[in-house]
């Protein structure tokens, strides 16, 4: 982004109504940096004017602690540290002496440094997200080495750096900026303005401090995961085409010159491994594609793959097949092919799909590609849900098929099901903030919360923040929905209502709401509702309790109404500290 970019994004948002308060703590002159990283906040944030706060020169420390002090109103706090903030004297503004005895202390300044600065931002992150990018200049000529020689001195120091930054990625509120993916976009030779430091303050060149504020924004206003891959196979998973050239003539391998896709199996296993969803779309017969995935030296399991989906028809209806089985939109998938063609057609019925080509010829871009997938499938941490996710997708058809085979109430009552409910601490993790952000289809407006807004609404005395587990003969499917609202007199007010598509007809959302009624003793429930373009299982429960308005409104559901509407309940319920809650 150019500066006149970044001031014309700015500009665009300025009528907005809703302000949303940032922090950028820095020891130098912030200037472009602040403009970009304001800039790139804002392309992120659609609905609300970014609003950026800067501390005072020189005083790095002092200023993430004030940020923690204000932290409770704040939507995110960028930190940025450069060497002179740990030892004036790594800095180019300040003579204090570059002489051989001085070395020893300015580690010692700097280690200390890093414990201070360790404090302050595990405390500013109990309040706020912290997104921190490391020192990325290089260091003065401080060391009597030659520059081509690593200094006991310049070792000492980065291992020091390392140990901080390990520590603070401890810390599930704070993320710490890639060095790697920064070198992607600004390399070590282009980062540093000497006329810049000395004339203002500010030690970037205008396309570090873009970068920079680039990949703080990314971690303060992450995108929403990417939830399935769908990949082909021939010429992508391995080398050759499998009907050709039969099982053992395909190659993953370095000895057949197709190490590239063992590599792509292996990173596709551990996506899988992470919780990703994956699926194979090939014009293939079934049965050599199963002997293929049987061959012992494959490092793409079979079990990590589902549905496989081999067949001759387009790959836009395997597609097709892919979004029924997942029961997921088309903008969650991501789909990897060699052939251009396929990509246009797949491209051409589904436009919301990721289309990437699969560069076997290219070493090179494969690498590059599977960067780009693991950013487009990157969390910031890996949930229990997300080991679950798979077989429940798998046992879904076994629940399916065992459901047409009985009348609904027999079915119902022979799954022995168990619904947890949990409150309080039990309630406030991380995977219930994702599931917030990311179900579209049972949500009942289609809000989200920023990562802030998540913990104010938790440290509120009236709030209440309930998360939904379920199991059953076929198996646990972890935490599948939440409810977030408050208590009022004689009511629940919910404010925020989802649950995950893979816990659908098993009538959780009535056994929420029977829990919401008996728990707290209320008459009614008052649901925050508004229709959107993909909330027609949230819409459709709602409506078949009460009638709903055409658009945004309060939603009413009397005991009574539920109580007639209700069909029989078979789950064994489990309540973790909802009674403390409704008495307390």
């Amino acid at each position: 982004m150019k500066l006149i970019e970044a001031l014309q994004v700015i500009r665009s948002r300025r009528e907005l109504p809703d302000a949303r308060p940032f922090g950028l703590a820095t020891g130098f002159t912030p200037l472009h940096l602040a403009t970009f990283l304001t800039a790139h906040l804002q392309q992120r944030l659609s609905t609300a004017r970014v609003e950026l706060e800067v501390g005072r020169y020189g005083d790095l420390l002092g200023n993430v602690r004030r940020a923690a002090d204000g932290g409770a109103r704040s939507a995110g706090l960028a930190v940025v540290i450069e060497w002179q903030d740990l030892d004036r004297r790594l800095g180019l503004r300040e003579s204090g002496g570059w002489a051989p005895a001085v070395l020893d202390d300015v580690l010692q300044t700097a280690r200390a440094a890093f414990g201070r600065l360790g404090t302050e931002l595990a405390a500013a992150s109990e309040r706020t997200p912290v997104a921190v990018c490391l020192p990325t200049l290089p260091l003065p000529p401080i060391a009597f080495t030659v520059g081509q020689q690593a200094s006991a001195f310049e070792l000492q120091l980065r291992a020091a750096l390392a140990q901080f930054a390990a520590a603070l990625s401890s810390s599930p509120a704070i993320r710490v900026v890639s060095e790697r993916a920064l070198a992607t976009t600004s390399p070590m030779g282009d980062r540093l303005s000497v006329k810049s430091e000395l004339a203002t303050g500010l030690p970037y060149a205008q396309p570090h401090a873009d970068a920079v504020a680039a990949s703080l924004a990314t971690l303060l206003l992450p995108r929403a995961p990417k939830k399935g891959l769908v990949t082909d196979l021939d010429d992508t998973v391995w080398l050759g085409i499998l009907g050709d050239v039969g099982v053992a003539g395909v190659a993953w391998d370095l000895e057949h010159h197709a190490q590239v896709h063992g590599l792509y199996q292996q990173f596709v296993a551990s996506l899988a491994d992470s919780g990703v969803l994956v699926a194979v779309a090939t014009k293939n017969d079934e049965s050599i594609v199963e002997e293929a995935f049987r061959r012992a030296d494959i490092a793409l399991p079979r079990d990590r793959v589902f549905p496989l989906l081999a067949n001759w028809g387009s790959k836009s209806k395997s597609i097709d097949a892919v979004l029924r089985a997942w029961n997921v939109g088309a903008d969650s998938l991501v789909f990897v092919d060699d052939s251009p063609l396929e990509i246009a057609e797949v491209q051409s019925r589904h436009p919301d799909v990721e289309c990437r080509l699969f560069p076997k010829d290219d070493p090179d871009a494969v690498l590059a590609l599977l960067h780009e997938l693991r950013d487009l499938f990157g969390r910031p941490a890996l949930q229990a849900e997300d080991a679950l996710r798979r077989e429940s997708l798998r046992n879904a058809q076994a629940f399916e098929q065992s459901a047409g085979e009985q009348d609904d109430e027999a079915f119902a009552a022979s799954l022995g099901a168990t619904v947890s409910f949990a409150v309080g601490d039990g309630a406030a993790d991380t995977r219930a903030f994702e599931l917030i952000n990311k179900t579209n289809q049972f949500n009942t407006n289609g809000g989200r919360y920023l990562e802030a807004d998540w913990a104010a609404l938790r440290a509120r005395a009236d709030s209440l923040v309930m998360t939904v587990s379920y199991g059953d003969k076929f198996g646990s499917l972890g935490k599948i929905a939440v409810l977030t609202g408050t208590l009022e007199s004689n009511r629940v007010r919910v404010e925020r209502w989802v649950m995950s598509c893979r816990a659908f007809a098993r009538r959780i959302e009535h056994a929420t709401l029977r829990t919401l009624f008996d728990t707290y003793d209320v008459n009614e429930v008052v649901v925050d509702y508004a229709p959107t373009a993909r909330n027609t299982p949230a819409r459709e429960f709602l409506a078949s309790l009460v009638e709903l308005p055409d658009g945004p409104g309060d939603v009413v559901i009397s005991r009574a109404r539920f109580e007639a509407a209700c069909p029989p309940l078979y789950h064994r319920v489990e309540r973790s500290a909802l009674q403390e809650t409704a008495n307390g």
